[in-house]
């Protein structure tokens, strides 16, 4: 088995990465978060980048890129996402029936695509009995420790680095976090947006109202909110925000 190592000269590694628009792809290539991984420092023909839950693969397809030591960093789980058929072909290969394929949506990233006035009234439709507020020290390391909107700060090793890099809006019921956006991840210029609502109170609409709310201060620092869908209902809650689908891709998802 070949060596794999750890880009720290990421300029080499970029052409690999070209023209896929994949804002955690920009953060690894620009050392703000993640890490990319590839099969020679001075002339790579495989790359993988590799933040949070995600592995995106380029170049040539390479086995010995697949390695669960590189791949998983102590995590039960990930999402592998090919750049070719040829890397998903040996992604399934080489994880046989622990990899199933997964369809997500992309959505398209349209800097001038966003109807302020719009999200303003969305963010003011709140309903009663419930506060929304910025994303604040207090509220990063709560949301920490909550399983089901850890991914709002999870990316982020301190509330320094996410107060420079990060930005979320959190809908609060009785002081704790009921509905969030948040940055999933950061590049110059803009977020991966994560947005959840506690599974008992899905269906009030609050999702809408922190999504806007996120939106419409990402555009005051002159950010993009980027946004990539799971599901059918991520892609009709983004459309509902002024975002546009883009096209359907597959991400395989490998479980320990």
């Amino acid at each position: 088995m070949k060596m794999i190592f750890e880009s720290k000269h990421l300029e080499k590694a970029a052409p690999l990465f070209a023209y896929w628009q994949e804002t955690m792809i920009w953060s690894c290539l620009q050392g703000i978060m993640g890490r990319i991984y590839v099969d020679s420092l001075e002339q790579p023909s495989s790359a993988m980048a590799r933040l949070g839950d995600f592995c995106f693969f380029a170049g040539r397809p390479d086995r010995d890129m697949l390695g669960k030591d590189v791949i998983f960093d102590n995590r039960e789980f990930m999402l592998l996402v090919p750049q070719t058929s040829g890397w998903a072909d040996l992604i399934k290969a080489y994880y046989g029936d622990a990899a199933i394929p997964a369809v997500r949506y992309a959505i398209k990233k349209e800097l001038d695509g966003f109807d302020q006035e719009r999200l303003r009234a969305i963010a003011e439709g709140l309903p009663d009995g419930y506060q929304l507020t910025m994303m604040d020290e207090a509220l990063f390391y709560r949301c920490r420790e909550i399983s089901w909107c850890r991914d709002w700060v999870a990316q982020y090793d301190t509330y320094a680095f996410y107060q420079r890099y990060g930005l979320g809006a959190v809908i609060l019921k009785d002081g704790e976090p009921v509905s969030g956006a948040s940055s999933y991840s950061s590049y110059a210029g803009g977020i991966e947006v994560e947005i959840d609502t506690r599974e008992d109170y899905r269906r009030r609409g609050l999702a809408s109202v922190c999504g806007a709310k996120l939106i419409l201060e990402c555009l005051k620092r002159g950010w993009y909110p980027s946004w990539d869908a799971q599901n059918r209902w991520s892609v009709a809650l983004a459309e509902k925000l002024g975002y546009h689908f883009d096209h359907e891709y597959t991400a395989i998802m490998v479980s320990l």
